[in-house]
């Protein structure tokens, strides 16, 4: 199964190429997360749908968007052209790592015509005739978007897309173009992690290691929102602390030469579609400067690290795992391990 996804700027006419697609590539369907975004608007609270400018910035977007292209590949097969513009790359990773998951390859196309015609394609776009003030909200949606285009084309955009000049080409030029460089194995599947989504509860081993400001190591992973901690989940027949140990080699490079000491367990409750378990955060201690120069990230599961501070980590911490790290470290303060629920000390603890 196989995802064709065709990038670019509003106006870069992706979804009249993906028609034209699907008439050329064999056994193939076009799937547009348009239609999921107007069906949010009918299933969402009015003060939800305020509360975020683009509905791609509504988790349950990027989520439904995942789903329903590996049920709609389940019910169909083949190929699946999807034509949407994505120029955040967490956004991306997130929709792209969940496709992994379930072994569904990505092959990631992006239309670039150059900038004067696309403005030119913006201006002499249709638009719904019933839309009040359609003409006027569709086309300037279109041009804000340009410079977001702008900076992830200079960033990130290019770095596994297979770029097409349709500055010249006609939606169906474009099209056979596509097809030939699939039909040629010219278009990689994205090199992004596949983690399999767990199927029950899971035990999670964390890692924190301090840098000589006593400043503690996030990663950011490329397959789900938010920043984390070095570490992942427990191997069947393996010790969490040893898990801990492999997680932060594969993912920094950085080998603990002792098993590092516990500093919490958390019991993370299940929220659909995720089915929670054991969290538990380890004391990987301090790496001096040597020791930070020495940190990389060897794959495509992350994106970036950085050290930061306990109110910098609130920023860019989910909730929960904020509050698994602040009692984390004030159990590393005090020398005594603690026992959480969903990121609470329970059983008469206090710190």
């Amino acid at each position: 199964m196989t995802v064709v996804w065709i990038n670019g700027a509003f106006g870069a006419g992706k979804t009249t190429t993906a028609r034209e697609l699907i008439e050329l590539i064999p056994h193939s369907t076009l799937f547009d997360p348009e239609v999921i975004g107007g069906t949010l608007r009918y299933l969402l609270p009015p003060k939800r749908l305020a509360e975020v400018g683009d509905y791609q910035d509504l988790p349950i977007w990027r989520r439904l968007v995942i789903d329903a292209a590996a049920a709609m590949l389940a019910e169909v097969g083949g190929t699946l052209v999807v034509p949407m513009t994505l120029l955040r790359q967490e956004y991306r990773d997130e929709i792209f790592g969940g496709l992994a998951a379930r072994r569904i390859a990505v092959r990631h196309l992006l239309l670039a015509p150059a900038e004067t015609i696309l403005r030119e394609r913006i201006a002499g776009r249709e638009v719904p005739p019933d839309l009040s003030d359609g003409e006027l909200r569709v086309r300037q949606w279109s041009y804000d978007h340009i410079e977001p285009y702008r900076t992830a084309l200079a960033s990130w955009l290019t770095a596994d897309t297979y770029v097409i000049d349709t500055s010249a080409l006609t939606p169906y030029e474009t099209a056979v173009r596509i097809a030939e460089a699939v039909d040629r194995g010219a278009v990689e599947p994205c090199d992004i992690v596949q983690t399999p989504e767990p199927t029950a509860e899971t035990v999670a081993a964390g890692v924190l290691l301090f840098d000589e400001q006593d400043r503690v190591l996030l990663v950011d992973p490329t397959y789900k929102p938010g920043w984390e901690f070095p570490g992942g989940v427990v191997e069947r027949g393996e010790a969490p602390a040893r898990a801990g140990m492999r997680e932060v080699a594969e993912e920094t490079g950085i080998r603990l030469r002792e098993v590092p000491p516990l500093l919490v367990v958390d019991w993370e409750r299940p929220a659909p579609p995720g089915y929670g378990g054991l969290r538990m955060l380890f004391d990987g201690g301090l790496l001096d400067s040597a020791g930070a120069a020495r940190v990389l990230l060897p794959g495509p599961e992350l994106r970036e690290w950085r050290f930061v501070t306990e109110q910098e980590a609130a920023a860019l911490l989910p909730p929960v795992r904020y509050e698994r790290l602040r009692w984390a470290l004030r159990a590393r303060e005090r020398g005594t391990a603690l026992y959480l629920e969903a990121g609470v000390p329970v059983g008469g603890q206090s710190v």
